[in-house]
């Protein structure tokens, strides 16, 4: 993937929108009658509309009348002739007000529904369900060339578990609630899921799951990529950097891979923090720091797109109260972590520290949490999954790491399940 992104609807200017997508990025080949297009990131772009590649390429040849391959095995999109990468941009802008943004609301979490000669528009976020405008070429061909009943493409399955889960999301949980309070017994867990309400489908499940929960189920160690030295003399160590009560709550260096700057002592990283603790006392609390304040400081420090920052914010910004402040917090967060593995692995690193410092009375928050950066799109099913199998030391020490994941135990089965569940479903039609 680029490193750039840009709004799914271009017409938004805002810069924490939280639909993104790579830019179109083309390659000129070939002379005279054999000169093509090619489209190289074409795939990237129609997974971020949850579009088959096929309908974007199909829909660039009707606007520019020219031929095109819409089922390359090689997945080398073409053009033929020459086309830059600015107007094929103007022309996705088209694509996607038409086959993408739902009519009511102009968000981009639909889902495309063929019935009876029809093409629908099921928008997962407002419920409203939309035509699309048989008379376009492009209906024609969506017509002609349903997909056989079966298994869909794995992206497109991603991409639609994901749009229901943010549908059941935005119509009916808040995660504002403030009452925090767990007991040692497992029963944090269930305490958790109360913070949805009982039309959240996808909490249902979860709250399904913890009633099973088995207390004694350790996760695989495998420190691979996640290790680290988290002994008590490191840690203490690398403390030692830190100004006063900060010490004691933000714990920095850790990783294997050293960026310039971020060796110890007072780092770019440390005055970040510090400067977001000097902000909350000012403002009377940490929930009053703004966002963008926080994002322009990261900025000015040079660190605004770094996985370090992601692991600052996490035990600066959060307290026990984190759960009710994900949400407030995620279009920052977003901008930062930009879909990079290696920052939503910061992100879920930064959240074991954070929930090893609040004590384990609140691990079983971690169920809410990972709903919540999964609804948000700040961490994707993969890396949860990945940090879901492998308890580390990484960023706090073995037994909290597998307690965590114990805790985070029901959303993990529920990611399995509902794979699971819709390759069923599918082989059924």
């Amino acid at each position: 993937m680029s490193g750039r992104l840009i709004n799914v609807r271009r017409d938004n200017p805002d810069t924490f929108y939280r639909y993104k997508m790579e830019p179109i990025q083309t390659k000129i080949e070939g002379k005279g009658n054999g000169i093509k297009t090619v489209v190289v990131n074409l795939s990237s772009v129609a997974n971020s509309l949850a579009r088959p590649g096929s309908y974007l390429i199909k829909y660039f040849g009707f606007e520019l009348g020219a031929q095109t391959n819409i089922d390359p095995a090689d997945d080398r999109w073409i053009i033929n002739g020459a086309h830059d990468s600015a107007k094929l941009q103007d022309y996705l802008d088209g694509f996607i007000n038409k086959f993408v943004l739902c009519k009511k609301c102009k968000n981009p979490e639909t889902d495309v529904q063929i019935k009876d000669g029809h093409i629908t528009l099921d928008c997962k976020a407002c419920g409203q369900r939309t035509d699309v405008d048989l008379r376009l070429k492009l209906s024609g061909f969506i017509l002609k060339n349903q997909p056989k009943k079966g298994k869909k493409d794995k992206a497109e399955r991603k991409a639609a578990r994901k749009a229901k889960a943010n549908g059941n999301k935005e119509n009916g949980a808040s995660g504002d609630d403030n009452s925090d309070q767990a007991s040692p017994n497992g029963d944090n867990v269930n305490k958790e899921l109360e913070y949805a309400s009982d039309d959240d489908a996808m909490t249902r499940k979860i709250k399904t799951e913890a009633q099973g929960l088995r207390e004694d189920r350790d996760a695989e160690v495998n420190d691979d990529d996640w290790a680290v030295d988290m002994s008590e003399e490191a840690v203490k160590a690398r403390q030692q950097s830190l100004p006063g009560d900060f010490k004691a709550k933000l714990v920095l260096n850790g990783d294997d891979d050293e960026e310039e700057g971020e060796g110890g002592g007072n780092t770019v990283y440390d005055q970040l923090g510090e400067w977001i603790q000097e902000q909350a006392k000012e403002k009377n609390g940490v929930d009053n720091v703004d966002d963008i304040d926080v994002y322009v400081k990261a900025k000015e420090l040079g660190i605004e797109t770094k996985h370090r920052t992601v692991l600052v914010l996490v035990q600066t910004l959060f307290d026990e109260n984190v759960t009710a402040q994900v949400g407030k917090r995620a279009s920052m967060l977003k901008q930062i972590i930009n879909g990079s593995e290696r920052h939503e692995k910061a992100l879920l690193g930064g959240t074991e520290r954070l929930l090893g410092s609040l004590g384990k009375d609140h691990y079983g928050k971690i169920v809410k949490i990972l709903q919540l950066y999964y609804h948000h799109e700040l961490a994707s099913e993969d890396v949860i999954k990945k940090w879901g199998t492998k308890a580390s030391k990484k960023y706090v020490d073995l037994s909290t790491s597998k307690k965590v994941r114990r805790a985070a135990e029901p959303f993990l089965k529920w990611l399995e399940e509902a794979e699971e569940e819709e390759d069923e479903s599918e082989d059924d039609e």
